[in-house]
């Protein structure tokens, strides 16, 4: 299980240190791609393939399922770790993310969140200000 904020600043190639703890759970080889909200989302492989059967499923005759589909694997990059701890963040992500500089890596119980610290910040204000209401309407769940 993934927890915890972390902030680290990408290097001028696009390296960016993954805490120690996250390191471990993702493996040395691990997924990248886009996430929601304009972040990146990083799966351990496990977890990847359970992620792709779901998908698989999605009716194709849908026109977004098709859509959220494509772009999610279109994104999507096999990385490892260098020897730092480092990821090399493919430059359509960064660019995805609008990652320059400052980083926000988040542990999100079944995947790591790569986030623009600064985006990251914004919608952390945002989502505290409804975090009571938000619970109440998953309360349903």
């Amino acid at each position: 299980m993934f927890l915890g904020e972390f902030q680290h600043n990408l290097d001028e190639k696009g390296r960016l240190i993954i805490p120690a703890r996250l390191r471990e759970g993702l493996g040395a080889r691990f997924v990248l791609t886009r996430g929601l909200d304009h972040c990146l989302f990083a799966y351990p492989l496990e977890e990847w393939r359970l992620l792709e059967e779901k998908l698989k499923a999605l009716p194709l005759v849908r026109a977004e399922a098709r859509a959220f589909v494509r772009l999610f694997f279109a994104g999507a990059a096999e990385c490892e770790f260098d020897r730092q701890g480092r990821v090399l963040i493919p430059p359509a992500l960064r660019e995805y993310a609008l990652l320059e500089r400052e980083a926000t890596i988040l542990g999100i119980s079944t995947r790591v969140e790569i986030w623009n610290t600064q985006r990251w910040q914004e919608y952390s204000r945002k989502a505290q200000g409804d975090f009571e209401a938000l619970a109440e309407k998953l309360e349903a769940f």
